[in-house]
């Protein structure tokens, strides 16, 4: 008589990390239901009793993630200090989870830590005269720029790696030759900063403060011409 077969044991937090590992490997395009039941050792329908649908995972996955951003984001500064240290926070926090950019972007405000998340970026800018649709405006165009970039850098990682895998070496030496190809009123600004490096810069710590530093210094200078209007 053979013995009955020993379930694994899972539970709601073993499918989110599984989750997260499955991402990680073979990103969001190749995650499903079936695939990450395999990685659990288990039958497919198993998983609906923790999750009703694909989205529900998602949105717990964005759920966690938002956790952790209110757990490490720490900052008692004026409204420029409070945004500029939100943005850093999150993008450390997106980095260390693969896909949670996408994930953040493609789930609504329906779980209670990402309700959190947005009302503490909504503190941030609760001292200021702008007006509710304007606050609003300003965390979105903050938030928006931090997954804009995580996100590219993601994309440009796996891009490199995909080249990498099947060329064994970056084609740097073609761009040039196609760009020396090319005329000086078409590409020369261009070819300039590919030659100097300066496109490697992308996705660097340093890239990523400037353009921090410039959308905060927009939301300032519209602060500034609300101020002096109602002066």
């Amino acid at each position: 008589m053979n013995k009955k077969q020993k379930q694994p044991q899972i539970s709601e937090d073993k499918i989110l990390e599984a989750s997260w590992e499955l991402l990680g490997e073979e990103g969001l395009e190749k995650f499903s239901m079936r695939r990450l039941a395999e990685r659990l050792g288990i039958q497919a329908p198993s998983l609906y009793w923790y999750f009703k649908s694909k989205q529900e995972l998602y949105q717990r996955l964005a759920n966690q993630v938002s956790k952790m951003i209110l757990e490490e984001f720490h900052s008692d500064g004026d409204w420029k200090e409070q945004l500029a240290g939100l943005a850093v926070t999150v993008r450390n926090v997106l980095r260390r989870y693969p896909c949670s950019t996408q994930l953040m972007m493609m789930t609504l405000p329906h779980e209670a830590d990402i309700i959190r998340f947005t009302n503490r970026m909504l503190l941030c800018v609760e001292s200021t005269p702008l007006d509710q649709e304007q606050k609003l405006q300003a965390i979105l165009t903050v938030m928006n720029y931090v997954f804009y970039f995580v996100l590219d850098d993601y994309e440009h990682q796996r891009n490199v790696s995909a080249i990498l895998k099947e060329q064994g070496e970056m084609p740097s030496g073609e761009m040039i030759r196609l760009l020396d190809s090319m005329s000086e009123a078409d590409v020369g600004l261009f070819r300039r900063m590919f030659k100097t490096g300066l496109f490697e810069l992308m996705g660097t710590d340093g890239a990523f403060e400037f353009g921090l530093k410039l959308i905060l210094s927009g939301i300032e200078q519209v602060i500034k011409e609300q101020e002096t209007a109602f002066n």
